[in-house]
């Protein structure tokens, strides 16, 4: 489970690691970052006038992302 606190922590204090301009749903970006006990989460958001919207929040894996967990893998 991702609790929001990690969701906050991920948004104001992670690096955006891919932006989606031409998202369907709006303009969207990945962030990265660390949630508690130093566990790597990912969350996309998408800026909003009012408000972030968060689209979903996951933790990645290396299946998916390479060993820093910030570069996806080619398939």
């Amino acid at each position: 489970m991702i609790t929001p606190n990690e969701v906050r922590r991920v948004v104001e204090q992670g690096d955006l690691i891919e932006d989606y301009p031409e998202d369907a749903r709006g303009h969207s970006c990945l962030m990265h970052g660390e949630g508690f006990k130093h566990r790597t989460i990912h969350v996309v958001c998408s800026p909003k006038e009012d408000f972030l919207a968060i689209i979903t929040a996951y933790l990645p894996s290396e299946r998916v992302w390479g060993t820093d967990l910030r570069t996806r893998r080619i398939r």
